[in-house]
């Protein structure tokens, strides 16, 4: 035996070798959820994706044309995820997919975050990282750490925290929204080259970078603004579909967006391909290796 280290990232369908992954990576994408209705908040009867043959076809495709390396799916406990659907996905578009554990803002984890403490969350999210998700055996890559408004109630709170400590137990990425819930994460000591956090302004994407996590974005000007600041090792990039209008067979940009609007726009403005890459597959890659 050598001891070598082969890094890999856990998928749906078993660990994989970084070494195996060669094209780009969409890192932050729903292929399956449900937040249409929550206790306590503005309902949207569109706010869904459940149209698995939909979404074959665009990442079959974009494996096909684009070379689709791999997919980030971040719908966690509270959002109707569906891993076996992941699964076949994965096995039938022939481009592997990341699942998540991690629980959903309060209005739509309910009980599962609001009766329960630090502790029986974080063995929660353990059970399911070491045993599968939701009896079927696939295993989490990624753990999301997320509330609904802009300051985590108590319970969220309590299930960030658990992320936190599910993370640091098993090294998994955390993937979260917004500074608030950035800070929450790094106070609980997680590595910031752990962490990835989302949020439309500007200026906070800019203090995320600083802290050393990766801001995931889907915007052309959030990207160059990113690269003009000298944060290009810290740039996550995806298409961004959350609901089903945003699918190509409902007329949306779909999956492929990254591959026809965004990138071509990035190259336009004078992005070179050395750098397209590192936002694209490196980057995504290093954050989700473990």
């Amino acid at each position: 035996m050598s001891g070598a280290y082969f890094p890999r990232i856990q998928t749906v369908t078993g660990a994989l070798p970084v070494a195996e992954i060669d094209g780009p990576v969409l890192p932050q994408e729903h292929l399956r959820s449900d937040t249409r209705w929550g206790i306590g908040v503005e309902s949207d009867p569109h706010r869904w994706i459940d149209e698995e043959r939909y979404v074959l076809e665009e990442i079959r495709a974009l494996g096909r044309e684009h070379g689709l390396g791999l997919v980030v799916e971040h719908s966690c406990a509270g959002l109707a995820r569906d891993p076996a659907a992941l699964a076949r996905v994965a096995m039938a578009g022939r481009v592997p997919v990341v699942a998540a554990t991690g629980f959903a803002p309060e209005p739509f984890a309910g009980d599962l975050i609001r009766r329960y403490g630090v502790e029986d969350l974080t063995s929660d999210l353990l059970h399911e990282i070491g045993a599968g998700l939701d009896g079927t055996g696939a295993r989490p890559g990624l753990i999301v750490a997320s509330a609904w408004g802009e300051v985590p109630t108590p319970a969220e709170e309590r299930a960030v925290t658990a992320a936190a400590r599910a993370s640091l137990r098993t090294d998994l990425p955390v993937a979260t929204g917004g500074l608030e819930l950035l800070e929450l994460l790094l106070s609980q000591n997680v590595p910031p080259r752990r962490l990835s956090a989302r949020t439309a302004d500007p200026l906070a994407q800019r203090k995320i970078a600083e802290t050393g996590a990766y801001v995931s974005v889907c915007e052309v000007e959030d990207v160059l603004a990113l690269l003009d600041a000298g944060h290009a090792e810290r740039v996550l990039l995806s298409s961004g579909v959350t609901r089903r209008e945003h699918l190509a067979a409902y007329g949306g940009h779909g999956y492929g967006r990254l591959f026809s609007a965004v990138l071509p726009a990035l190259r336009e403005a004078g992005v070179d391909g050395d750098t397209l890459r590192l936002i694209t597959h490196e980057n995504p890659l290093r954050w989700l290796t473990t």
